[in-house]
């Protein structure tokens, strides 16, 4: 199956998340409808801004993956947004204080500096990020223990934005139940989500698969817990 975008619509009915209580998207539109000027970091395939009712006068979405620019591009450029190719590290190609809302959903890495930049003072940066430890029953069944620190720690993504002058205004976490009930749904989620087993192939680890397999015959399915933390801070007026 090919893995361009965000849309994970094949594993209906072979692999189920918890939705984070806080309706992020709900959130966005939201925040759009006081917007003028809309930046959206690593927007996959486009797909969340696809879904909004409503867009900006000005509205950009960025994207590192060449196979999702053009993915993107197709859904958003008839809508009016704007798509542009960026490599996956700073800086963002746009001048200072552009944007009145910058958001950010899954970012695999928040360039707070970059967003504090390009925001206008009073202007807001939303996201959902995943948090530490995410699907780490998956990753220790494949890789074995993992460290306990993790990066994606949201009290590290709160200093983050203070230190690159944001005012963090929300901050909440989720853990969230996520069962996958075979092993095809496995593969094609760690194909996807690479950071959950960095290095993964279905060869390299053809004999855990075979393991989990096994287990997930034997007991219906396989549970792990999804994090998520929920982000929205400002730039001070």
């Amino acid at each position: 199956m090919p893995i361009e975008g965000w849309e994970f619509g094949w594993l209906e009915g072979r692999a189920t998340e918890e939705r984070p209580p806080w309706r992020y998207a709900e959130l966005v539109a939201d925040r759009v409808k006081r917007s003028s000027a809309l930046l959206d970091i690593q927007t996959g395939g486009g797909e969340m801004l696809g879904r909004l009712p409503h867009h900006p006068s000005l509205a950009v979405a960025t994207e590192g993956w060449w196979s999702n620019v053009t993915r993107a591009a197709e859904r958003l450029r008839p809508r009016g947004v704007h798509v542009v190719g960026t490599h996956d590290r700073p800086a963002l190609p746009f001048a200072d204080e552009t944007f009145d809302l910058v958001t950010a959903r899954h970012p695999v890495q928040t360039w707070w500096e970059e967003v504090a930049r390009v925001l206008r003072p009073g202007g807001r940066f939303l996201s959902q990020q995943v948090g530490p430890h995410s699907v780490a029953e998956l990753s220790e069944f494949l890789m074995g223990p993992q460290p306990a620190r993790s990066l994606r720690e949201p009290r590290i993504a709160l200093d983050s934005a203070e230190a690159a002058g944001l005012e963090v205004r929300d901050l909440r976490t989720a853990r969230l139940r996520t069962v996958f009930y075979d092993i095809g749904a496995v593969v094609y989620f760690l194909r996807l989500v690479i950071w959950i087993v960095p290095d993964f192939s279905v060869d390299r680890y053809r004999d855990r698969l075979a393991a989990l397999d096994a287990l997930i015959r034997r007991d219906g399915s396989f549970v792990a817990h999804a994090t998520r933390f929920l982000i929205e801070a400002m730039k001070p007026s």
